[in-house]
């Protein structure tokens, strides 16, 4: 079976959109207040109501649009957009700090606490 979406199959659309969300069809059919099975024949029919369509979007945090105009080429695109412009990299050039010298410190610390129980069991054995 292809996973390819026809074109105006809204109900693919939905399907893709809570997918990328990593929802699955049981918390749609609660926050629709329905059941798995409504959802499952929805995201199977080609073409789903305006109204109805309106409390799917809201459900899965989008647009009607969003879903209406949704397509894998655009969110290909949207992330390589988000790539592109440092979205993503942005953050990481923001460190106050060197990792590595968090690292080290951890080691010395862990280094540190094991000294310190083998002293204290070394104690403990010459006080017997």
């Amino acid at each position: 079976m292809s996973t390819a979406i026809k074109p105006n199959h809204i109900g693919r659309k939905i399907s893709r959109i809570r997918e990328l969300k990593d929802m699955k069809q049981e918390a749609l059919a609660q926050a629709l207040g329905t059941n798995q099975q409504a959802v499952s024949i929805m995201e199977n029919s080609e073409t789903i109501d305006e109204e109805k369509l309106k409390e799917v979007a809201k459900a899965l945090g989008v647009t009607v649009e969003a879903i209406q105009n949704f397509s894998e080429e655009n969110v290909i695109n949207y992330f390589n957009n988000i790539y592109d412009h440092g979205a993503f990299n942005k953050h990481y050039n923001d460190c106050t700090f060197n990792p590595l010298d968090k690292v080290v410190e951890l080691y010395e610390r862990l280094v540190q606490a094991e000294k310190d129980k083998n002293e204290y069991l070394e104690k403990l054995l010459k006080g017997k």
